[in-house]
Order: structure tokens, then sequence, then C-alpha cells
């Protein structure tokens, strides 16, 4: 029996890592179809703008042009139907012809649910006997959230912090300074848990805003539809999110830098001696929690931001613009 020519068309960068896995996918356990002959192709099929339909016609196409049995595309995108349901699949049984949306199914374990889902996906393409268009919708109430979820890890915010490194060497120089500066140990001593709290959120969030605008990052509906609102909405949570989590790994290394520092070249009677106060080694942890606070703010905002991918991957929006252009260079040539 000839194996089934499987083709699996992937969107750069996440998507065609986890296709590359799948290359050597395996039939199901105890089924005796024909083996299956995985094909991948990297490169932009969807574009937020279309409907799904358009996604799977662009999939037809490139299931006739490499003459695949049947062809499945993985896509970072967020699916949306007719009713305005998020999908994580849409299947063509007819073409033989189905787009699976990554972020839908969480993020969590994504592999592990990506590879059931691609192996289910197959399997049912390969019958003959399906006829019927088929769709797999998200829950009403926890899908947005799934979604989201799967978005914020698939942009992996913890490859922010190397686009971030000059503003993290800056942080880092600064805080080396503010740490032996009596000034500095004063106004430690004198705040509160709660304005040293505030003091790490705003921060954080200073950085995160100076990160969007300066990155242009934030993403406008083209038009006034409830669709593009929407999309524009999920792109840009998604895109503070990932900064958020990104910047407070930066946040949270720095204050282990500052405080390892504050360890090694500090000694606190010698200080509250100067100082006229009394001081332990456990102010040196609240020291490095405030030093953390003013280092972020004076050091990343006093540099640049790198001329990273780390930072325009952070952004669907960014990644959007980069997918049209592709699709838009594909047909001119």
């Amino acid at each position: 029996m000839n194996p089934l020519r499987v083709g699996l068309v992937a969107d750069p960068a996440k998507p065609t890592v986890i296709a590359h896995r799948f290359s050597e996918l395996d039939t199901p356990d105890g089924e005796d179809g024909p083996a299956w002959d995985l094909d991948v192709v990297s490169e932009p099929f969807t574009l937020a703008t279309e409907d799904v339909d358009t996604a799977l016609s662009r999939l037809t196409e490139h299931a006739r042009e490499n003459q695949w049995d049947l062809v499945v595309g993985l896509t970072e995108l967020p699916l949306r139907g007719d009713d305005g349901r998020y999908l994580l699949v849409e299947t063509d049984p007819r073409r033989r012809t189905a787009v699976l949306s990554l972020p839908a199914l969480g993020g969590l374990r994504m592999h592990r649910r990506s590879k059931h889902a691609l192996r289910k996906l197959i399997d049912g393409l390969a019958d003959p006997n399906s006829e019927k268009d088929s769709r797999v919708p998200l829950p009403r109430r926890s899908g947005h959230w799934r979604l989201l979820q799967g978005m914020v890890l698939a942009n992996r915010p913890w490859l922010l912090v190397p686009g971030l490194k000059t503003a993290l060497v800056a942080a880092i120089t600064t805080g080396a300074i503010a740490t032996i500066n009596s000034t500095v140990w004063l106004l430690a001593d004198s705040l509160s848990w709660w304005r040293l709290t505030i003091a790490s959120i705003a921060s954080i969030a200073l950085v995160v805003g100076w990160i969007v605008i300066d990155g242009e990052l934030w993403d406008r509906p083209e038009d006034h539809s409830p669709e593009a609102r929407e999309r524009s909405r999920l792109y840009n949570i998604s895109t503070l999110v990932t900064l958020t989590v990104g910047t407070l790994i930066c946040y949270l290394a720095l204050y282990v830098l500052n405080l390892a520092w504050a360890l090694f070249v500090l000694d606190p009677s010698v200080m509250g001696g100067y100082l006229g106060m009394s001081i332990g080694y456990g102010d040196l942890f609240v020291l490095a929690w405030f030093v953390a606070s003013a280092a972020t703010v004076g050091g990343a905002l006093g540099s640049g931001l790198e001329s990273d991918e780390a930072i325009r991957a952070a952004a669907y929006s960014k990644r959007e613009e980069e997918r049209r252009k592709r699709i838009a260079d594909d047909r001119s040539s």
C-alpha cells in the first residue's frame, strides 16, 4: 500500500518548530491504513483579516502544487468562525484540508497536545467516508483565556531578555552604584512594604510602556468593525502580558544580582555606624528591593532598545506585518 502523502504548512517561528518535530509521526496504534509520509513547508498562509475558508483555499493550492493527498496548516493566529466563536480546528474533508490554531491549545504541554490533535486530524482526513465540514470551537467562557494563554506562551516572553540586554546592563551598573550610596540606604529604610510594592509595579509598568511606545508595538484596528477591534484588543493584551512577564524576569534577575552584590561588598554594622542607625543583614533584602525598582527605571529608560527580533516577536501585530509582506511578495513574483 502506497504511503499517504501529508503536507504540513506551518507559519514561521514556533509553528514551524512544532511541525518539524512531527516529521516522524506514525499512524495511530492499531490502524491498518497506509503509512504517513509527511512533508513540512514553512511559510505564512494565513492573515488575521481573512476568514477561515480563505486559509483552507490557500492550503488546497499547496496540496495541488506539491501533489499531497491531504494537507494540514499550523498557524499561530487565532481562528474565528462566522458566529464569532474562536476555533481550535477547521476542516474541509471534501478537499482533505484542515487548519489548526496552535494558540487555541492553551500553551501548556503544547507539543503533546498539538501532536495528539495533528494525529487525530490526519486520521480523520484520511477517512474517505468523511464528507461534511467540521469545526471544533473553543468554549465560550474559558476559550478566550485559553487562547490568550496560548498566544502569550507562543510569544516566548523569556526570550525578551536578550532584546533588553543593553537596558539590563545599564540597570545592573546603576544598581551597583546605588547600593553603596548612603542616601539610597536612608530612602530604602524609610519606605514601607506597600510603597516598595507600588514602586516595583510602577517601574515594571514604565518599562513596558516605554517598550510599546519606542518599538511601536501597539496594534490599531484597520477599520471600525467589531471583528477588527476584537482582534486588535486580543493582540494588544497578549503583547502587554508578554512584555510584562519578560520585564518581570529581568526585574527578578536584577534583584538577585543586587542582593548578591550587597551581601558581598557591604557590612551592615559598618554602614549602620556611618548612618547612625541599627542595620542588619535582613535590611539588605529591602535595600536590594528598592534598588531593583530604581535601577529598572533609571537604567532601562536611559538606554535604547536593542534591534532584536525578540522585541518584535513580542507583538502579534509586528509578525502580522511581516506575514502580509511575505504573502504580497509571493503573489507579485
